[in-house]
């Protein structure tokens, strides 16, 4: 079978209504991560399920923010073999305030390569001293009994030259630029992008730090090989807030070439995966928000998109233009509308173990019949041609043996993940609707030869998994460790 390459990469944007994401089938590519598993937080060779509740309340405290994680097995997760983590959990840096936002982008790696997975969580709206939304970034260990006792990760000395509002952690992705085994840690906030260099001590402390000004507002960041080195390459993702309504991505190649502009791609979410088995990692983006800019220029399409740039020998170079669907795209489910935010999630990964990776976006402002920002998924599949929508499958609440029913303001499809938790070869689905009922909930479908099963599929919603919420919805399935963006 082919090799599927894949790494994880969150990212996250300011929200614009009061209320307010790795995933392979095969192993990661060398420099992934040093643990044995990706995401696995506890060594027993599973695949773990990280779910943000970015509004999950800590007693009467709304919106401070949480994290679940649902550990993976043969039968893969449920909400009993869990670890709820807040900022009152103990070991855990920093305290429980209203809407400090933890959880709100998460990602994982070995930062202190002692062969388990460690999760890393922004609460990117953390006040700091006197600085209102600063923001901070929380390292939480694993270990042979899952997580326990965590670190922050500063930010460098001079960060955002004092200015307030910076919300630092907006955005994370991981991966081992140098090939020497320790992951390096990527950090994208409003003020300036932020590089760590791995390994990193149980206090926080990376082994290096650069300051990225001339990044800007980063809001979204994406860590994979894209040239078959073995190491990681590192993608900036402004997107359209950036002041230039078209990117660039900014590509940062390893070998001392940073910021290169890549002119023709766009996208505020990303992640990469060999989507045409050849080997080399592939750019997926998403861009939600192309329908005020296909109003206002013209330039793109009114609902969203993603883009493709594959890799190759040389990697991602300048000049590609970008493989580009959409719901107005023949064979993709659905018809493209203003405000669909197709692209504002994705996840790549192999989920019918063909060897080729496939693709999975959310849309969770499509309206279902009457019932507005309800919500779908659409999976893509991947081909030795490149990825198609051939065979193209669409996902609501109200598609056969899905749990739930469709509702106004669900937001079935805000974070995406595919990931292999019960370790057959082939990844699961899982789809959040953070706003499903009080607390939110996230749909987990098997992998099969055949795709995504609905039938036997389950929800696991906010409550159930251990979260609190008061006041305003919990958020519990607003964030995985797959890309994702909070228009």
């Amino acid at each position: 079978m082919r090799r599927v390459l894949t790494v994880a990469a969150v990212v996250t944007a300011v929200v614009a209504v009061p209320l307010t994401p790795v995933a392979s089938a095969a192993a990661p590519y060398k420099g992934a991560n040093t643990a044995a598993v990706q995401d696995d937080f506890n060594g027993d060779g599973y695949r773990d399920l990280v779910v943000g509740a970015p509004y999950a309340a800590n007693g009467s405290v709304e919106g401070a923010g949480a994290v679940v994680v649902l550990y993976g097995s043969s039968a893969t997760v449920s909400a009993t073999h869990r670890t709820v983590i807040t900022q009152a959990t103990a070991g855990i840096p920093g305290d429980p305030e209203e809407y400090d936002r933890f959880g709100t982008a998460v990602a994982s790696a070995d930062l202190d390569r002692d062969g388990y997975a460690d999760l890393i969580v922004g609460a990117p709206n953390e006040g700091v001293a006197d600085k209102l939304s600063r923001g901070s970034v929380t390292v939480v260990w694993g270990g042979p009994k899952g997580l326990s006792g965590g670190a922050t990760v500063a930010p460098p000395k001079g960060y955002g030259d004092g200015r307030t509002y910076c919300r630092f952690g907006m955005s994370l992705a991981t991966g081992d630029m140098d090939g020497d085994g320790a992951p390096e840690l990527s950090v994208g906030s409003d003020c300036e992008a932020t590089a760590y260099a791995g390994p990193f001590s149980r206090t926080g402390q990376a082994a290096g730090v650069e300051r990225r000004r001339d990044m800007g507002d980063t809001r979204g960041v994406v860590m994979g090989d894209v040239d078959g080195d073995g190491k990681a390459e590192r993608f900036w993702l402004p997107g359209p807030t950036d002041g230039d309504l078209r990117g660039p991505v900014r590509y940062d190649d390893g070998d001392g070439g940073f910021g290169i502009k890549l002119p023709y791609a766009d996208g505020h979410a990303g992640q990469i995966g060999d989507v045409n088995g050849d080997g080399y990692g592939d750019l997926i983006t998403g861009i939600a928000e192309d329908d005020y800019l296909a109003n206002e220029t013209g330039a793109a399409h009114r609902g969203g998109e993603i883009q493709v740039l594959y890799g190759g020998p040389r990697g991602i170079t300048a000049d590609q233009h970008p493989q580009v669907f959409h719901q107005d795209t023949p064979g993709v489910p659905g018809t493209a509308e203003n405000g669909d935010a197709f692209g504002q999630s994705l996840s790549v990964a192999d989920v019918d173990g063909d060897g080729y990776a496939d693709v999975l976006v959310g849309s969770p402002w499509e309206a279902v019949g009457t019932h507005k920002l309800a919500g779908t998924a659409v999976l893509l599949r991947g081909s030795a041609s490149g990825l198609t929508a051939t065979k193209a499958v669409g996902y609501t609440q109200d598609t056969a043996d899905v749990p739930g029913a469709v509702e106004t303001g669900d937001q079935f499809g805000a974070a995406v993940h595919l990931a292999d938790l019960n370790r057959d070869g082939k990844a699961e689905t899982v789809v959040g609707a953070p706003t499903e009922n009080s607390d939110g909930c996230v749909w987990v479908a098997r992998g099969s030869a055949s795709g995504p099963v609905a039938k036997g599929s389950f929800n696991v919603c906010g409550k159930s998994a251990g979260i609190g919420v008061y006041n305003v919805k919990g958020y519990f399935g607003a964030a995985t460790t797959s890309a994702h963006v909070e228009l």
